[in-house]
């Protein structure tokens, strides 16, 4: 009688142990996202509403997320990854840390910005910003903010903190070879400053300090200025890149399915609506910008070899180390 007692309460603690196993709650999707918190915050609220599954996020710049996948590359804690640099996505690429997953929902994402293990989850372009109301000449290319009427009034984002300002600089190089590299100096001569990432640049500007910034991630500007700033966004007239924006799910994650389903809802119409809301440009066809689009941005076009030399170096390792020769870092 003793025994079965026991039997019976062992085994009454065993249903309670499987009742509280079923009913705790489901691991979050861990999402580390460049970029805008809002729309971060959008789509996690969004995904969770339809599927019902949590969602933890870590947003920053390009340059602190990156750090942090390095620091916990023993460990891997994010399940789900969106940079600002297509190259970045390419360098996990390689080292083989990402898992392939192609879309459904990517099927109207054009051939260029979609790969079988990354997808763009929208597109940004470089452009010039200027403050209206700085009392200098209107640039029209990135060469006028080398002119004495900019002396000491332009900032730049530090490529090395701001995937966007790599994405530009790799541009700029592979179409101009040397001569890219003599604009960051006369830039430097000019008195232009490196200002960290892509806000850092632009809050001067909009408070009037200084007069415009080279390279600022369009989408950012587009947003001040729907509140109201005194700033134009200006697309150069030699052409700009546009910096695509990868979704890209780690080989280390623990919840494939849950981050295919993400993937899969941010290039859903939702999804891409909230991508539009933040003025990026969507990176489906089904779902128009809400400011300037593609048709109507002049690019850079990418030379193979600059004057029939040899081809540029545009890897992440040697565009830093260039641009700290050219600012004297």
């Amino acid at each position: 009688m003793q025994v079965f007692s026991s039997v019976r309460g062992l085994a009454g603690a065993g249903l309670m142990a499987l009742g509280l196993a079923a009913a705790a709650p489901a691991a979050a999707l861990t999402v580390y996202s460049a970029g805008p918190a809002p729309l971060i915050e959008a789509l996690a609220a969004g995904f969770t509403k339809l599927s019902g599954e949590p969602v933890s996020v870590f947003q920053g710049t390009t340059g602190k997320i990156f750090a942090r996948l390095e620091a916990e590359a023993a460990n891997p804690q994010a399940d789900v990854v969106i940079s600002a640099s297509w190259d970045s996505a390419v360098d996990l690429d390689q080292r083989g840390w990402l898992m392939p997953y192609a879309s459904p929902k990517a099927a109207s994402v054009p051939d260029v910005y979609k790969t079988s293990n990354y997808v763009a989850q929208g597109l940004s372009a470089l452009a010039l910003v200027w403050n209206t109301k700085s009392g200098t000449p209107r640039p029209g290319d990135w060469n006028d903010l080398t002119a004495d009427a900019f002396r000491d009034k332009v900032n730049l984002p530090d490529p090395a903190q701001s995937g966007t300002a790599l994405e530009l600089l790799a541009g700029l190089v592979s179409a101009q070879g040397d001569k890219a590299w003599q604009l960051m100096s006369e830039l430097r001569g000019n008195g232009a400053a490196v200002a960290g990432a892509n806000a850092a640049a632009l809050n001067p500007v909009l408070q009037g300090a200084k007069a415009a910034v080279f390279g600022a991630v369009d989408y950012v500007a587009y947003g001040q200025k729907a509140k109201g700033e005194a700033i134009e966004v200006i697309f150069p007239s030699s052409g700009t890149v546009i910096a695509p924006r990868p979704m890209m799910i780690l080989k280390s994650t623990s919840q494939p399915e849950q981050a295919k389903a993400f993937i899969d809802y941010v290039l859903s119409s939702a999804g891409q609506t909230e991508v539009a809301k933040v003025y990026l440009i969507p990176a489906t066809t089904g779902v128009p910008a809400q400011r300037v689009g593609l048709a109507d941005i002049p690019l850079l076009q990418p030379s193979r070899a600059v004057d029939g030399g040899t081809p540029p170096a545009t890897d992440r390792a040697t565009l830093l180390r260039e641009f700290d020769q050219a600012f004297g870092r």
